[in-house]
């Protein structure tokens, strides 16, 4: 069964930094494609940014350009995302997706809250 389950999140205060983890099993993670979305209650999912099942070109919403990196680590079936200078409008539940031709499969979240 293909599972997606992330990891990392926590109380973080503005500027500060977190790496959050998405693991997988049970299909082919090398294969996959791997993007980074949040949502906000009441809001649709915001995209982050993907990187490709290669991990040669990653691709970032421009509101995440310059404080926030996705890579991956296909050895451990994780990919990574990298949030640095972290704000109070960045609370969200952050969410991975793995995708390739038809296949795609969600994870459940990891909540990243910003407060002082």
């Amino acid at each position: 069964q293909a599972q997606l389950v992330e990891s990392g999140g926590g109380l973080v205060q503005p500027g500060e930094s977190l790496t959050l983890s998405c693991l997988a099993s049970g299909f082919t993670f090398s294969q996959f494609a791997i993007s980074w979305y949040r949502q906000v209650p009441g809001k649709v999912h915001e995209l982050i940014g993907t990187i490709t099942s290669t991990g040669l070109s990653t691709i970032y919403h421009a509101s995440a350009k310059g404080r926030f990196a996705i890579t991956r680590t296909d050895a451990k079936n994780t990919a990574y995302l990298q949030l640095n200078n972290l704000q109070p409008g960045d609370t969200a539940v952050y969410l991975c997706n793995a995708r390739r031709a038809t296949a795609e499969y969600w994870g459940q979240g990891t909540q990243v809250t910003v407060s002082s």
